[in-house]
């Protein structure tokens, strides 16, 4: 919103030039995030206390690690409106709001950020500890994974190919696949977020480090003198993606200061899918999907380790 209010009045002075440059107003974002987290926080704490969305401890089935945990029973939860609330506005602020990809990833990041509100809703409301169904949820994921799928087919240049990270000669067509491995993609990085969420400030610490790589990422990316030397893809206007990514680490970096140990608030479902879904979106644009697997290596540890969990638990 800036960018246009304030770049087209460089011709009266030329201070206003900077905001031409995406590192500046990535800077900025992360800033204002930042900002806005430490600001806001003490207050939508409050008021979640107020509403008594706090924490609920399952006990059935895992006696042992609730005597562990039961100091967090009554934790404010759904902290995540905050996150949201502090990229969307950041966001909002310094990048071009008429940019396509920036679009189509801030609306996934708000879409699953409603979808984990209804979630934590249901659990700390109608006080069902599971909350949201699992194949509805996993349903509205995939539905967003297909609308990103169709987005990217019909409506830009970026190839159905899946690039191989450090081996620059294997690129495979997935052809008709594609959609199914953008819904998987997507659907993955959101849970894979959600399931990390478990331990004071692990979840958003680490998605302050992915957010940060792939705010470079998608600088790179938008640039054809940088993605041409590097030999990677280059997407028109992709640049504008970094700036979202700088709320992120803003953003996170706020809200850590109140989820470090011992944790006043917690993000919830409300800011684990939505962020999850964000970081899956951006990497499907820029081509880096499978640098996810590194980037992320924890999300997909903790995944990982809850499928094998659920494997055992269900044949045993």
């Amino acid at each position: 919103m800036l960018y246009y209010l304030l770049y087209p009045l460089r011709d009266f002075w030329f201070g206003f030039n900077v905001f031409k440059y995406l590192t500046f107003r990535a800077v900025m974002a992360a800033l204002t995030a930042f900002l806005i987290a430490i600001i806001f926080g003490p207050m939508i704490i409050n008021w979640l206390k107020k509403m008594n969305f706090g924490q609920t401890i399952r006990r059935e089935h895992v006696e042992s690690l609730h005597t562990k945990h039961k100091h967090k029973e009554g934790t404010p939860t759904m902290g995540g409106i905050l996150i949201i609330i502090a990229i969307a506005v950041s966001t909002l602020l310094w990048a071009d709001i008429m940019n396509e990809y920036l679009i189509i990833s801030l609306s996934v990041f708000l879409f699953l950020g409603a979808v984990g509100f209804l979630d934590d809703y249901i659990k700390v409301v109608k006080k069902r500890n599971l909350g949201l169904r699992a194949a509805p949820k996993f349903i509205l994921q995939l539905l967003a994974g297909l609308a990103v799928a169709i987005f990217v087919i019909y409506h830009t240049p970026i190839p159905t190919t899946l690039n191989i990270p450090f081996i620059k000669e294997i690129v495979i067509d997935l052809g008709l696949l594609y959609v199914l491995f953008v819904m998987v993609v997507l659907a993955g990085s959101s849970n894979a977020v959600n399931l990390t969420d478990g331990l004071d400030g692990l979840a958003i610490g680490c998605t302050v480090i992915v957010a940060l790589t792939y705010s470079v990422l998608s600088y790179i990316s938008g640039n054809f003198k940088f993605a041409d030397y590097l030999n990677i893809f280059f997407l028109q206007g992709a640049g504008e993606l970094s700036v979202f990514c700088a709320s992120m680490v803003g953003a996170g970096l706020g809200f850590l200061w109140f989820n470090s140990y011992p944790a006043s608030v917690f993000m919830g479902d409300t800011g684990s899918l939505a962020l999850g879904g964000a970081i899956g979106t951006i990497a499907i644009l820029i081509k880096k999907e499978m640098l996810l697997f590194i980037v992320g290596g924890i999300f997909v540890a903790e995944a990982m380790s809850v499928i094998l969990q659920v494997l055992w638990f269900k044949t045993t």
